[in-house]
């Protein structure tokens, strides 16, 4: 396993991570997350990525007490955790979700702490901008965040990449946290952000990336290229709205032609794509998923794909994908 620096801070994350969205409580239970992140640290992972909005706070219970199990000491791991939309979806608490206002957050990282079993949160993210609550406001309450010791570090998820530079130049004003890390979905199919509209944040203020969905929630594995398999996360009804994506037969015929690129670099498909985004040197960590143990050691196979994906290579796979990839 390699190792970055997250942004210009001194935090070393592995190039490779693990998340735990759809999968933790929904598809693995505490005795699978354990043995999972425990193959994890073993290859060299030490950054874990979650939400409190995942499985409604249960994905970081489960990841909690798998970490509770492992008595892995706390300095060998970096746990995230990402606030926004909270955890009451019907309710009528109108301050407990879609919001990044100061009363959300200062009792969003408490609850989170409280169902990690943690004493701090290593990186906390804002999940979404709030257009409502003024990003002053929001830039406060993480700093103090970090202030009283709940959190190291903070960032944000899906931003843009204005709103990420008036956040950092409030926290500049004011001598406050700065935001440190953008979560943005980064793949073959979609590369804007990170390519284009976030290039003057890397030198100007060290923006660091730890990007999210490298499969394209599959589609670049091939396993839609003849519709949605049984089992598969197209086939969730709470995916649903994923469907028309994974289905779309342009980029189902460019995957076909990434195949014997796949092979000629040593690896699967699914492989091939994680790998390409690591080779980005603005992506601090590439977030993986995994709901079985043999799916988390071949998303680990990726390192060495990187590694024979030669300049050729690239100009190949980014002929075939380029045209494709959401601008």
């Amino acid at each position: 396993m390699r190792y970055r620096r997250l942004g210009r801070s001194g935090l070393q994350v592995s190039e490779l991570s693990l998340g735990s969205w759809i999968t933790y409580h929904n598809q693995v239970d505490v005795k699978a997350a354990t043995e999972m992140i425990a193959a994890a640290f073993d290859a060299g992972i030490n950054f874990l990525d979650n939400a409190e909005a995942y499985a409604a706070g249960r994905s970081e219970e489960v990841m909690g007490q798998a970490l509770k199990a492992l008595k892995t000491p706390r300095l060998n791991y970096v746990v995230s955790t990402k606030f926004f939309w909270g955890l009451d979806r019907q309710g009528d608490a109108v301050n407990r979700r879609d919001t990044l206002n100061r009363k959300y957050l200062m009792q969003a990282i408490d609850g989170s702490l409280q169902r990690f079993g943690l004493e701090h949160i290593d990186l906390v993210y804002c999940h979404r901008p709030d257009p409502h609550t003024p990003i002053e406001e929001t830039v406060w309450a993480m700093s103090d965040m970090i202030r009283q010791g709940k959190a190291l570090y903070w960032g944000t998820s899906e931003w843009s990449a204005e709103a990420i530079r008036a956040a950092w130049d409030i926290a500049e004003k004011h001598h406050l946290h700065k935001p440190l890390m953008e979560q943005p979905q980064y793949h073959l199919f979609h590369r804007h952000k990170v390519e284009t509209e976030f290039a003057p944040l890397y030198e100007d203020i060290g923006l660091g990336l730890t990007t999210w969905s490298p499969l394209a929630s599959g589609l670049l594995t091939g396993k839609y290229r003849d519709g949605v398999p049984a089992g598969s996360r197209g086939a969730m009804e709470t995916m649903a709205f994923l469907r028309d994506g994974l289905t779309d037969a342009a980029k189902n015929a460019a995957v076909a032609q990434l195949a014997p690129i796949a092979a000629e670099a040593g690896g699967t498909l699914a492989q091939l794509a994680i790998a390409w985004c690591t080779k980005n040197p603005r992506v601090s960590t590439v977030i993986t998923g995994a709901s079985k143990l043999p799916q988390l050691q071949d998303n680990l196979g990726a390192l060495a794909v990187a590694d024979r994906l030669t300049p050729e290579l690239m100009q190949r796979i980014d002929a075939i994908t380029a045209p494709l990839a959401q601008r």
